[in-house]
């Protein structure tokens, strides 16, 4: 006679809902569909708390997801920051301006900086070391210029560089002035954090650097003894030796990619942090320094 038993409730080879790994859940997450971007970014940061995403990736995820909301505009490198070539320029005149530069991309403008003509590349003229410059035109040399609005977004200006195959991209204003430029370099910093290269050596070694009226890039390690004295400002150096130090306590907190506090006359926006510090800074200064008010 045989029994007919039950089926088991249960199976011994199954985890318990209780037992449910962080990628399980991280899973389970993504299938709620996030409704925002503070709700990706938060279980995003929730699997880097537990190890499933190392600290860098979620700087560089974080940074793929600004690029998507930013504009060009907030990036550019601004038209009084431009090495651009006059159209008319003899060798001996532009030669010295792409060597000391650095650059491999120049805007070439005609009677004003408004008068773009295209982009010279640094290494179309190699040839001509060869061939010499007798004969040289500059309009022979020089290639398109792709021209953009300032409102355009980040991730589809580096879409359109990477079909395109172009590197650099003029900016104009809604009144059709020239703005400034910006590169497929200065779009992926804002993913990965600064990139430097061999020619960035000299910039490497300062501090801070001038982008724009009142605006400079600072890195976090800077001494709080040369900050003061390139602003003429007074904060102390008691408790910190850098002002990295300065904004940590400012803000309580380690900070993320684009959080802001205020100190004095002076706006921080912190540009690159990663899980142990902060390491580059854009600060607002409210009044120009000492030297260039005269």
């Amino acid at each position: 006679m045989t029994t007919d038993e039950p089926p088991s409730s249960h199976s011994t080879g199954k985890s318990r809902p209780s037992e449910k790994s962080w990628l399980e859940k991280l899973f389970s997450a993504f299938s709620a569909e996030p409704k925002s971007r503070d709700e990706l970014l938060d279980i995003i940061k929730d699997a880097a708390e537990n190890q499933l995403v190392d600290a860098e990736a979620l700087s560089i995820i974080e940074g793929a997801l600004d690029v998507s909301s930013q504009q060009v505009r907030e990036i550019m490198i601004p038209r009084s920051q431009m090495v651009v070539v006059g159209i008319h320029d003899k060798p001996e005149e532009f030669l010295p301006k792409i060597i000391e530069s650095g650059h491999s991309r120049f805007p070439v403008v005609g009677e004003s900086v408004d008068d773009i003509r295209g982009i010279l590349l640094a290494k179309d003229l190699l040839p001509l070391l060869l061939k010499g410059f007798d004969e040289f035109q500059l309009e022979n040399l020089i290639r398109p210029a792709n021209i953009i609005p300032e409102s355009k977004r980040l991730n589809i200006l580096l879409r359109e560089f990477r079909e395109n195959r172009y590197h650099m991209a003029v900016v104009i204003d809604e009144y059709g002035g020239v703005s400034g430029v910006v590169t497929i370099e200065d779009i992926l910093e804002e993913i990965v954090g600064e990139i430097e290269d061999e020619t960035d050596e000299e910039e490497a070694d300062s501090f801070i650097r001038k982008v724009g009226e009142n605006d400079y890039i600072v890195k976090a390690l800077t001494p709080i003894e040369e900050f003061n004295e390139f602003f003429d400002s007074a904060f102390s150096d008691e408790e910190f030796d850098t002002v990295g130090g300065l904004i940590m306590q400012s803000f309580g907190h380690l900070p993320g990619r684009d959080e802001v506090t205020r100190l004095g006359d002076f706006m921080f926006r912190v540009l690159y942090a990663d899980s142990r510090q902060i390491h580059l800074l854009r600060v607002a200064h409210m009044r120009k320094p000492p030297e260039e008010d005269n």
